[in-house]
């Protein structure tokens, strides 16, 4: 499955709980999980614009990490392709553009509307919502995502979380199905 790469949207990296859990699925290697410094500065500057008490710097560093955690993760080359996209909504043409670039088969989003199937199909790329991005991991390897949400919980020490509300935080993320199967299969402790 190594193979198969996907170009993560802006949305899975601004909230923390999202972005961790999609980071660490990537580092996997059951994927290629791709992305640009251009969806890099879309999340970042959004949280800055909600949250003007984060601290720039820290953010940046933050992004840094996250590109070393995930070899080959970068996506370069892709802007002259922006302009011939037509998507609803414009500034999601460089998503799609790096999925081109990449031989993406999916971009993973919480904003399915703006990838409509009939534009996407063209180029052989499916938008996946997270949810079910991860349960199809779930379904092929149900031992590696709960490997990963293991790892995530544990990782939470500063308050840490209780299995409950680990679970009911991914809940929140817009990941229910996640959160049953993580729910029902098994016991974060």
């Amino acid at each position: 499955m190594a193979n198969f790469a996907v170009v993560y949207d802006a949305c899975l990296f601004y909230p923390a709980p999202l972005r961790d859990l999609m980071v660490r699925l990537a580092q996997t290697r059951r994927f290629r999980g791709c992305w640009t410094e251009r969806i890099h500065r879309e999340w970042t500057e959004a949280l800055l614009r909600a949250r003007p008490e984060l601290n720039r710097q820290r953010l940046e560093r933050t992004v840094r990490l996250i590109d070393q955690a995930v070899p080959d993760c970068l996506v370069a080359g892709y802007e002259h392709l922006i302009d011939a996209l037509d998507l609803p909504d414009p500034d999601d043409r460089h998503v799609l553009a790096a999925a081109i670039r990449t031989g993406a088969q999916a971009i993973v989003t919480l904003n399915l509307k703006d990838f409509p199937p009939r534009t996407l199909d063209g180029f052989e790329i499916a938008a996946r919502h997270p949810d079910d991005f991860v349960l199809d991991l779930a379904d092929l390897e149900p031992g590696l995502v709960i490997a990963v949400a293991k790892q995530q919980r544990a990782a939470l020490r500063s308050p840490p979380f209780a299995p409950e509300a680990f679970v009911d935080c991914l809940r929140r993320q817009g990941l229910p199905g996640v959160a049953a199967f993580l729910d029902g299969e098994i016991d974060l402790l």
